[in-house]
């Protein structure tokens, strides 16, 4: 944020995204022209903004190195014509050895990307609902930590799947990062169990402002999202929840005050101590 005392207007953006990435891209494309309308400094999107197919014989022929995305480019565009920074939640992006990266990308009002984050936690999994997910079957995770300057202060990055497992979270902790954004793709079994609880803990571990920008509905792929884009505060309230009816954006403020208050009342970050290794049988 600029400065003790500074707040920040942000837009956050939920989408249904399909398979089409152009109708994808124009829909993130009107988005920031909204949010610079309504005076935010920068806008977050959610994960798999640009392209939401799981038929990958299908999306294989979307699916290009970083430099020639076209979506990548419109938002970019879009960023520098309006002078909005955009917290890209994640695009699918071809790497050299053949496989994907699940990539979240930060651009600023210059429309220059200043900062790229693999998501590291594959999605692997087999719900009761008989939903199954295998992620590493065609993406590769990411191995860096990643945290960026911004308009909204120092933030940290994730996607979706990374909010269970706290290592993560516990390092942009200690790179002292006052947003992290964990945009996402929910399931909605899991989102009604877990979402709103992840979120907040993850808010209240780092002290810090957690900006969680969500896919909704029924998408053309036959998937369904949770929704329920959410703004937490560093205390873990909720000021944001854009709900589940369909795509939706809102708007909220981050206060670094706020921020400073919070780790001054609970300095759970400078009181962390190593711990002990087990000496079980």
């Amino acid at each position: 944020m600029n400065g003790g005392g500074a707040t920040t207007r942000i837009a956050v953006l939920q989408m249904c995204a399909g398979i089409d990435p152009q109708a994808n891209a124009a829909t993130i494309v009107a988005a920031v022209a909204e949010a610079r309308g309504e005076g935010a400094a920068m806008l977050f999107t959610p994960e798999m903004s640009g392209l939401l197919d799981r038929q990958r014989d299908r999306a294989r022929r979307h699916i290009v190195a970083e430099a020639a995305d076209p979506v990548l480019a419109a938002v970019r565009e879009a960023a520098a014509a309006h002078g909005l920074w955009v917290a890209l939640g994640s695009l699918a992006v071809a790497r050299d050895d053949g496989r994907w990266a699940n990539r979240s990308l930060v651009i600023d009002a210059s429309g220059a990307v200043v900062a790229r984050y693999d998501k590291i936690h594959m999605f692997d999994v087999a719900l009761g609902s008989g939903e199954s997910w295998r992620e590493s079957s065609a993406y590769a995770p990411g191995e860096r930590v990643m945290t960026v300057q911004t308009p909204a202060g120092r933030l940290g990055l994730s996607v979706c799947y990374d909010i269970r497992f706290p290592a993560l979270f516990e390092e942009l902790g200690r790179q002292s990062c006052d947003v992290i954004a964990i945009p996402a793709a929910f399931t909605v079994p899991t989102g009604a169990a877990h979402w709103h609880l992840l979120q907040r803990a993850r808010a209240v571990e780092a002290s810090a402002y957690v900006v969680a920008a969500a896919q909704v509905g029924t998408h053309q792929d036959g998937r369904r999202t949770y929704g329920h884009s959410l703004v937490v505060d560093p205390w873990g309230e909720v000021l944001l929840d854009l709900g589940a009816e369909g795509p939706a954006i809102g708007y909220a403020t981050l206060d670094q005050a706020r921020i400073a208050d919070v780790r001054r009342q609970l300095p759970s970050l400078a009181n962390r101590r190593p711990i002990p290794r087990s000496e079980g049988s």
